[in-house]
């Protein structure tokens, strides 16, 4: 009975391989029968299940790549005929105007799959630089400014009056902010929505809150999971191709660092992300 509990236990911490030996015909002979059936059945499916990941990584990557050909090739075509716009009948104006538009979103899509394919490849790396990291939240809200005069929402920024130091890589930081405030955005009902930074000696935090319809009971894990949406018939203000947040939480991840979300309904909701000021550090 101890060997068998034994191998249960190192069965439960991953060592798949693991079985009871079966002597005799007795009760344990048959719950070990019983145990090394189940244990092979579970292997089977963990192996299947790993196969199909590593063939929808590859097939994610490889669509992705070779899309990006035709892609240019559109794309100079587009921007041909917008720039001809002027000359065109307002119809076929417009037309070239939502062409462009598309593309653009197309782009976006087709660039937030590669870097899904790197992360889940495990190849994406830091690189890492010790910068100012109000410049870099700084950057994040300014790039998103017109799409919230566009939604009707006052940004509010919080910053420390004094340098906040810390090893990050500035690219994928401003990406997670800027995801962040699309997000609230998104969902900020033309609410305020508050950034704010702060730091201790060991980390940074970024809060970004807003106003809206908030979040319900279980959808603070769910807004991380790959094109999911809480009400797929809102429309997008900032056209986001659903994998914002997932790239996001990788990203923080990446650092060393989390990003959680909380909420609810009607409530608004709050994203914060949490840092390690340097490489050796640990949260």
């Amino acid at each position: 009975m101890r060997q068998a509990a034994e191998v249960a236990e190192r069965f439960a911490d991953g060592r798949l391989e693991e079985r009871i030996p079966v002597v005799g015909e007795d009760d344990m002979a048959r719950l070990g029968t019983s145990f090394n059936e189940m244990a092979a059945s579970i292997q089977q499916q963990i192996r299947q299940l790993e196969e199909f990941g590593a063939l929808q990584r590859r097939f994610t990557s490889d669509v992705s790549h070779e899309l990006r050909t035709p892609l240019t090739t559109v794309r100079m075509a587009a921007d041909m005929l917008y720039e001809s716009r002027a000359e065109m009948s307002v119809a076929l104006g417009r037309s070239a105007e939502l062409l462009v538009h598309e593309l653009d979103r197309f782009e976006s899509l087709l660039v937030d799959l590669l870097e899904i394919s790197r992360l889940d490849a495990g190849v994406a790396e830091l690189q890492g630089e010790t910068v100012d990291v109000r410049t870099t939240v700084q950057r994040a809200v300014e790039s998103v400014r017109a799409v919230a005069e566009d939604a009707g929402s006052c940004v509010e920024l919080d910053l420390p009056p004094t340098e906040v130091l810390a090893e990050i890589d500035p690219r994928r930081i401003e990406r997670i902010v800027r995801n962040l405030m699309a997000n609230a955005l998104d969902h900020g009902e033309g609410e305020p929505v508050r950034v704010s930074l702060a730091a201790d000696s060991r980390a940074v935090t970024v809060l970004v809150r807003d106003h809206g319809v908030g979040l319900r009971p279980g959808e603070a894990e769910l807004v991380f999971t790959r094109f999911w949406r809480a009400d797929p018939s809102r429309n997008r203000r900032t056209g986001g191709t659903g994998l914002g947040l997932s790239i996001s939480l990788e990203d923080a991840r990446l650092h060393g660092g989390r990003l959680q979300a909380a909420g609810e309904p009607g409530g608004g909701a709050s994203f914060r992300l949490t840092i390690p000021r340097g490489r050796d550090v640990e949260l």
